[in-house]
């Protein structure tokens, strides 16, 4: 159905492989960390999704950015999570370098997905 059309896009289906693996990963952690470290996670990965669709049916590219903006953002912040749970020993490290390089595969496709809906620089400057 077209009017989920966020689905389509690459971008929105990586972020969903990083959720699913974020989600994966912490069925491991410590049981204390259910409440702090998994639950932040929880709601970066997710966060990371939502955004991307939420941004993407919006009417305006103002608002579109600004909603991938937030997306990318919440990508960083799984980022820097998985480091924690690196240096605290809850993964290990070709988890971490696995998903980290699907981070970084997703944040390329938010930020390329982003430039497509910034005013293009070229024909503002042969306008002024």
């Amino acid at each position: 159905m077209e009017f989920f059309g966020y689905r389509k896009l690459i971008a929105y289906n990586k972020a969903c492989e990083v959720r699913r693996v974020v989600y994966q990963l912490i069925k491991k952690f410590p049981k204390e960390e259910q409440f702090a470290l998994c639950n932040q996670l929880r709601r970066a990965a997710v966060s990371t999704t939502s955004n991307i669709a939420e941004g993407i049916t919006r009417y305006s590219n103002k608002d579109k950015v600004h909603f991938l903006e937030m997306s990318y953002g919440s990508l960083m912040e799984v980022m820097s999570q998985i480091e924690v749970a690196l240096d605290e020993g809850y993964i290990q490290n070709d988890q971490f370098s696995n998903l980290e390089t699907l981070i970084a595969d997703t944040g390329r496709l938010i930020s390329g997905l982003q430039n497509s809906f910034l005013p293009d620089k070229g024909s503002q400057e042969e306008t002024n």
